[in-house]
């Protein structure tokens, strides 16, 4: 896998590492210090760049099995995408968020919190998707912005029934905190050792509306949805805000452009939180898959 730009902003990875060792009050500190900013604004458009995949162990990229797998040069890659203009803030879980805000990287960001990561990818229990990250009162209490959830729904598996039990939960507590919640749904299913999502439309609509209904309150629920057929029909699935998400990254950009700018279109719609597909592009060239999502968000498209 590529390195990034050679023009990425320099990173005293050196003082991160003391820092953690001598004084981890520092990352407290660091979050209650941090310049904040209204989750939306300008043209109520919104680019959060995803990096919430190794804590399930979902290291892969590509036909690269660890690409994730150093967090040196991932947290190189984060720090030179949050630096581009039109990149709105990063969706990580704690380890991934402190380091940034150590790094000064969150400042005038958004900063998106991940839940439930106990759904190791390849583990036999993936369904009993605990949440094993970001809970509402920690994300509260270090000022984020707002959360982030995956719900995947197996009807084969009995791990289903307490994901869909402990995610209900969180949506009233993100709600009663007045947290905004991104829910990330699917219907999956098990493929040997895999758990594959199920991405035809007819799916996508029903795990829209099994995610929409979950917790005593959807006021603070918005919608996290891969980009798939007839995603005008997807969009009809519920009111929810939306945002769209980018996929495991490894295919041929131009086409994977060209599929977000015409979701981008849709009412309801109102941005993208892409990962993989931007941090390790295929030509190693981050800033330029970085500018050009940018350009697909904040293109004054009407929601």
């Amino acid at each position: 896998m590529s390195r990034p730009d050679l023009a990425a902003p320099a990173v005293d990875f050196g003082r991160l590492r003391r820092t953690r060792f001598e004084n981890p009050d520092a990352i407290a500190a660091a979050f209650a210090a941090r310049a904040r900013r209204p989750l939306v604004r300008g043209d109520g458009r919104l680019f959060i760049v995803a990096a919430d995949h190794p804590a399930r162990g979902a290291l892969g990229v590509g036909p690269d099995p660890m690409a994730m797998g150093n967090r040196y040069d991932l947290l190189r890659r984060l720090v030179l995408a949050l630096s581009r203009p039109g990149v709105d803030g990063v969706l990580g879980t704690p380890d991934v968020l402190d380091d940034l805000a150590l790094l000064g990287a969150l400042d005038g960001k958004i900063a998106v919190g991940s839940m439930n990561r106990g759904g190791l990818r390849g583990a036999v229990f993936e369904m009993d998707d605990r949440f094993t990250g970001h809970d509402v009162g920690s994300m509260v209490s270090a000022g984020l912005d707002a959360a982030k959830l995956l719900v995947r729904i197996d009807l084969a598996d009995a791990g289903t029934a307490r994901t869909l039990e402990a995610t209900a939960h969180a949506v009233t507590a993100a709600a009663a905190a007045r947290l905004p919640l991104l829910l990330e749904p699917f219907r999956s299913v098990r493929q040997g050792d895999r758990v594959v999502n199920d991405l035809s439309t007819d799916a996508v609509i029903t795990s829209v509306a099994i995610a929409s209904g979950l917790g005593g309150s959807s006021a603070y629920s918005w919608l996290k949805l891969p980009v798939v057929d007839d995603m005008e029909r997807v969009l009809e699935a519920a009111t929810l805000p939306t945002l769209l998400l980018g996929g495991e990254g490894g295919g041929d950009p131009e086409a994977t452009y060209a599929s977000w700018g015409r979701a981008l279109a849709l009412p309801g719609v109102h941005g993208l939180v892409v990962g993989r597909t931007l941090l390790y592009p295929p030509d190693g060239d981050v800033t330029r898959a970085v500018d050009v999502a940018a350009a697909l968000v904040h293109d004054g498209v009407s929601c």
